[in-house]
């Protein structure tokens, strides 16, 4: 792990009330803060900052000379509070439910300021990630200059609740509820045909199937390397995304964010489905010029976010070579509250 860096919220108040200090950890990756454009990362459910470099979750993506270049972007990336990367009890949430989407969002806001940040050259985040940089871009209409929200959706769906539901349920009343709960999502997080791609009902030994192998390992590991407090907290954030919570409709929402919005969706998404992100593109292209959808072909589903980096890549280099060829870029005067 590297070194975190940390700020101190000393009484963070969430919208149902509640309030506990907070400590907001953080890594930055490339280029110096204020020294070049910023490009925030959001982690998924099971993710961390720890966002490229050999043990980097998106280290295919992030990285000298790859698509989000760190020659040429400084990335910064925040810990979820009470993720567990810190591998400090203290520091859980305990009280999960009395947190949401929202809440994480103006935690983030609330550590830019700290860092006196005024503008973001790009928010990206997969999947709950992606949902928080939906709450963030809501929230702070004017920060971001590419919002880029991948296989997720700006509102939790009934089908993403029910699953949380379950999913709490799991946690909450498995004799081995990390383990139980990663089986059930792994099989969320991918697709029937993904299935029968990698495993065509082999055996790894009589009477146990490679999948039932597959699954147990990917739960074994979940058990030795997350914590049963950050899955919960964690799941309540995923089933309370939803920008239009007492602001008024996603249209009125999302037509008021100055991003260029670029959804990232999967065809095979059974979990955040892309039809959501394709009615949301069509409803929002009707009031707003800045937006593109570009869709992920993949037989492995959700995950495909995780592993379909060539098709991610495409879709980005665009976005982020601008600034590479830009001449603006050998002045190194880049300021904290330039507008790009």
């Amino acid at each position: 792990m590297k070194q975190l860096e940390y700020i101190t919220i000393k009484n963070f108040k969430t919208k149902t009330g509640f309030e506990t200090p907070i400590h907001l950890s953080y890594e930055i990756f490339g280029k110096p803060l204020h020294t070049a454009p910023i490009v925030l990362v959001i982690h998924a459910l099971t993710g961390n900052s720890n966002i490229c470099g050999n043990e980097g979750w998106w280290k295919d993506l992030i990285g000298n000379d790859k698509c989000i270049d760190t020659e040429h972007y400084t990335v910064l990336a925040f810990n979820i509070p009470g993720n567990g990367y810190e591998d400090d009890a203290s520091r859980l949430i305990e009280n999960y439910k009395a947190f949401s989407a929202i809440d994480i969002a103006e935690i983030f806001a609330f550590g830019m300021d700290y860092l006196n940040i005024k503008s973001l050259f790009a928010a990206i985040g997969g999947s709950v990630g992606g949902g928080i940089a939906w709450e963030l871009a809501a929230l702070r209409p004017n920060l971001i200059e590419h919002l880029i929200p991948v296989a997720t959706d700006w509102k939790s769906t009934d089908w993403v609740i029910a699953n949380c539901h379950i999913q709490d349920a799991i946690l909450n009343h498995s004799q081995k509820p990390l383990y139980d709960a990663r089986l059930h999502a792994m099989t969320l997080y991918r697709t029937p045909e993904s299935f029968k791609q990698k495993f065509q009902r082999t055996e790894r030994e009589t009477g146990l199937f490679n999948v039932e192998s597959w699954l147990s390992h990917h739960g074994q590991v979940l058990e030795h390397r997350f914590q049963l407090a950050a899955y919960k907290f964690m799941n309540q954030i995923l089933r309370t995304i939803d920008i239009t919570r007492n602001r008024g409709s996603f249209l009125e929402v999302a037509s008021n964010i100055s991003s260029h919005i670029h959804f990232v969706t999967i065809n095979s998404d059974v979990f955040f489905k892309p039809e959501e992100n394709w009615n949301a593109y069509v409803e929002l292209k009707s009031e707003k010029d800045n937006v593109s959808i570009s869709e992920i072909k993949s037989v492995h589903g959700h995950d495909a976010f995780l592993i379909e980096f060539n098709q991610l890549s495409a879709f980005l280099k665009p976005i982020f070579n601008t600034l590479k060829t830009d001449t603006r870029s050998e002045d190194h005067t880049y300021s904290s509250i330039r507008n790009w």
